[in-house]
């Protein structure tokens, strides 16, 4: 399937033959009897590997152009480490696709408390409608809101001295540099004018004794010298003029009144702060007109049908994002967007493959439904699945794994047991509830499995101490061999997330009004292990 999927969005790529890896397996058992070459066909088939993602700064080069990007103000005062880098890195993709299609209005789907939506409005002046399904963290967004909007303005003022303070930095040293050339000119002046006074003194001597011929030719000599002087002083003093207006140019507007009336008068350079003044007037009223709305954040389930206009009265040209969408989100986000002509890009970071639903898993005829996976043709052609536990495997970060933050082995191991007990005790196998993160709440494997029955409505009365304790005896020689198991787990993670990437991006290849789509890595995989986004825009046309 993956190669199928390699094919099918980069034709230009030869893939591993399919037998390549097949002795990691013994054939009869179908066990795995080679570690070594298991981890390295993982490997080979992990995005990182593979040469089909599209590198970030390419794609942001080619939407940009020339053109510099906006000063950056960080938001990590309004939330932590991780989501301030998911923030600032997709928020200027976004501004930049959002120039390049010439559209103002996002939507941002699974907003969730709207750190996005919220930074995509106040810093590039994007209206964005941020949905969630809910309303609490819609509420919460309000809430969240509200206090941006009281303490932005004070955020920005302190921003803009920062930049200020930069500029003028720069600008310091940029005069500093200058006295040294004035300097540098002076010296030089000095040492001509003394040359000249003595070889002047040095004519004098030697045409005493003889004819008037030499000394003209000395003199003339002496003439162009002094010509080439000025010459050399004059583009000395052009060439400090204009780093000087480029300096100007950089200051704030109020820093280059004052330094021009106290040192040069540049007329031509008025008109050019006239215009700075104004835009930045023209800014500031634009920016006081929507601080009333930082953004909009609504609340609504969202699913392949939905339509954008019901939910939103003022739709317009838009692209649609989703920072971390989870389960089906992702795909209906991408359904959407081909589905509705003004929508004209698409940005979609998605997350919880566990949370998927499967066309193929149960084997159930449900026609009328729109699956998370698959969403290619080819692979709904062969019937393909993944099932349960190999998208919990693709929700594993690797990345953070190989850097030594480990998986947590004492939990896993909690809740494996606690699976046999529900299973043999209860005749449970499966239950629409869940456990949740009891285990940190938990001072013991008795208290943790009490927690956890309470959590799933079963009776824990029937369940003495001594019994709960049995099954951790039994078991709990097996603890490194579950250690072992979820690390290959681990390393064979990459490769269901290949999967299901790689079916998203060959469902948007095989739409006509696609102009491009493609895979971009977004963020750094350890402080973000869900770093990778689907990123497409529609002909001009459509």
């Amino acid at each position: 399937a993956v190669k199928y999927c390699l094919q099918k969005s980069f034709p230009f790529l030869l893939c591993a033959d399919d037998d390549m890896f097949s002795s990691a397996f013994c054939e009869k058992s179908e066990k795995l009897i080679n570690v070594h070459l298991f981890a390295l066909a993982a490997q080979y088939y992990s995005l990182s590997n593979l040469g089909v993602c599209t590198p970030l700064e390419d794609v942001l080069g080619a939407l940009k152009g020339d053109s510099e990007g906006a000063t950056g103000i960080k938001p990590d005062e309004f939330m932590n480490n991780k989501k301030s880098h998911e923030v600032l890195v997709m928020s200027e993709l976004v501004d930049s696709i959002a120039n390049y299609c010439g559209i103002k209005q996002v939507i941002d789907i699974g907003s969730g408390k709207g750190y996005l939506s919220s930074f995509l409005s106040m810093q590039y002046n994007l209206k964005v409608y941020g949905i969630d399904s809910s309303s609490s963290n819609t509420n919460g967004a309000h809430e969240r809101n509200r206090k941006l909007k009281k303490h932005w303005r004070a955020y920005q003022s302190r921003g803009k001295k920062n930049l200020k303070s930069q500029s003028l930095e720069k600008a310091n040293d940029r005069l500093v540099e200058n006295e040294i050339n004035f300097k540098t000119i002076n010296e030089e002046l000095l040492t001509n004018a003394n040359s000249l006074q003595n070889q002047d003194q040095m004519i004098i001597q030697d045409v005493v004794p003889s004819c008037g011929f030499t000394e003209m030719g000395t003199l003339e000599t002496n003439t162009e010298t002094e010509a080439d002087l000025v010459t050399g002083t004059q583009s000395h003093e052009t060439k400090l003029s204009e780093e000087i207006l480029a300096i100007l140019n950089v200051l704030p507007a109020d820093a280059a009144e004052d330094f021009s009336s106290s040192h040069y008068n540049c007329g031509e350079l008025c008109e050019e702060e006239k215009v700075q003044r104004k835009m930045a007037s023209l800014k500031s009223q634009a920016r006081k007109s929507s601080e009333s709305n930082l953004y909009f954040p609504l609340t609504s389930c969202i699913t392949a049908e939905t339509e954008l206009s019901d939910i939103i009265t003022d739709l317009e040209d838009c692209m649609m994002v989703g920072l971390h969408t989870c389960g089906d989100l992702a795909a209906n986000t991408l359904r959407i967007f081909t589905a509705k002509p003004e929508i004209k890009a698409v940005c979609s970071v998605g997350c919880c493959y566990h949370l998927l639903s499967e066309q193929f898993e149960n084997q159930e005829e449900c026609h009328d439904q729109v699956w998370g996976f698959p969403m290619c043709q080819y692979l709904k052609d062969k019937g393909w699945c993944c099932g349960r536990n190999a998208r919990m495997s693709a929700c594993l970060a690797l990345d953070r794994v190989a850097v030594g933050q480990m998986l947590p082995t004492e939990s896993l191991f909690y809740r494996a047991v606690l699976q046999v007990i529900i299973e043999e005790i209860y005749g449970v196998t499966k239950s629409d509830r869940h456990v949740g993160k009891t285990f940190s709440k938990s001072s013991s494997f008795i208290d943790y499995v009490r927690r956890s029955l309470k959590k799933l409505e079963l009776d824990d009365s029937k369940l003495p101490d001594s019994c709960i304790m049995d099954y951790y005896e039994k078991y709990k020689h097996r603890m490194d061999e579950l250690e072992a198991f979820n690390m290959l787990k681990v390393v064979l993670a990459p490769c269901i997330e290949v999967l299901i990437l790689l079916d998203r991006l060959c469902y948007l290849k095989e739409q006509e009004n696609i102009a491009w789509s493609g895979l971009v890595k977004l963020f750094d995989p350890v402080k973000s292990p869900r770093c990778y986004a689907v990123i497409a825009l529609k002909n001009q046309s459509c």
